[in-house]
């Protein structure tokens, strides 16, 4: 799909998904503002990109820590000022802890929060009023297939997966006068570092296969593909909607 002259902007873009979105829209000719926290991924990233002949300047690569969101409210300001805006806003960083629920620290729970829900949050604060002004804009939040049940361990994960849904309504109720539209994609279990936490990563597989009507693992640009869409004018009547990329795990 045809993403000339959109800038897109894109949290946790360095990981196993965000490397996929960030080369799908700049091989489309979008403008990728790749915001990440780890610098020597972000290298990786650019080296990829230069590999596969995406066009000049069609990657930007951002450090930044979502966990301090007063930094991060500025550093998005300061790129829509340096960029003159920012058309799409892909909300996709998340961290998962794994533990028992006793055994969380505070520190822990509200880590979680702040970069899968509220960073989102101020990301799309700082970017809202150009979208408003441009009369087109779209956010697109990532949640995840746990929200549907089957994982012990990661409450505030899957907590903050509930929350990422409920502020995609929201904030799709209150943009769409404006023509911005606001949709999540609940990714499946795709195979990406995330998977590390487990510590039998065959029987995992085995498991996620089970559970699929779709008998294979899912690729990751099979959720850049669903996230072209959301960006694209051919998505311009659908808002406030979940669209579970999964193999058929979860069914609505």
């Amino acid at each position: 799909m045809e993403m000339r002259d959109r800038t897109v902007l894109l949290t946790g873009a360095a990981g196993g998904l965000g490397t996929a979105i960030t080369l799908a829209f700049a091989r489309n000719g979008a403008r990728v503002l790749a915001l990440d926290i780890d610098g020597a991924k972000g290298d990786v990233l650019l080296a990829e990109c230069a590999r596969q002949n995406t066009p000049p300047g069609a990657l930007r690569f951002v450090a930044g820590d979502l966990t301090d969101l007063a930094a991060t409210a500025a550093l998005v300001r300061t790129l829509c000022q340096e960029e003159n805006g920012v058309d799409i806003l892909i909300n996709n960083a998340a961290i998962y802890p794994s533990h028992r629920i006793e055994d969380y620290t505070i520190e822990q729970l509200e880590a979680v929060q702040h970069v899968n829900v509220q960073a989102g949050i101020v990301a799309a604060q700082a970017v809202i009023p150009g979208m408003k002004q441009r009369g087109f804009g779209r956010i697109i939040n990532v949640a995840s297939v746990t929200f549907n049940g089957g994982w012990a361990n990661i409450l505030p994960y899957v907590t903050s997966k509930g929350a990422v849904i409920g502020m995609t309504r929201a904030l799709a109720r209150e943009l769409g006068p404006f023509g911005v539209t606001v949709n999540c994609i609940s990714p499946g279990a795709f195979p990406t570092d995330a998977e590390k936490i487990h510590p039998d990563p065959e029987g995992y597989s085995r498991f996620i296969i089970d559970h699929q009507a779709v008998k294979r693992r899912g690729r990751p640009e099979e959720i850049a593909d669903a996230m072209m869409f959301f960006a694209s004018t051919r998505s311009g009547f659908i808002t406030g909607q979940t669209l579970n990329v999964d193999g058929g795990w979860a069914m609505n």
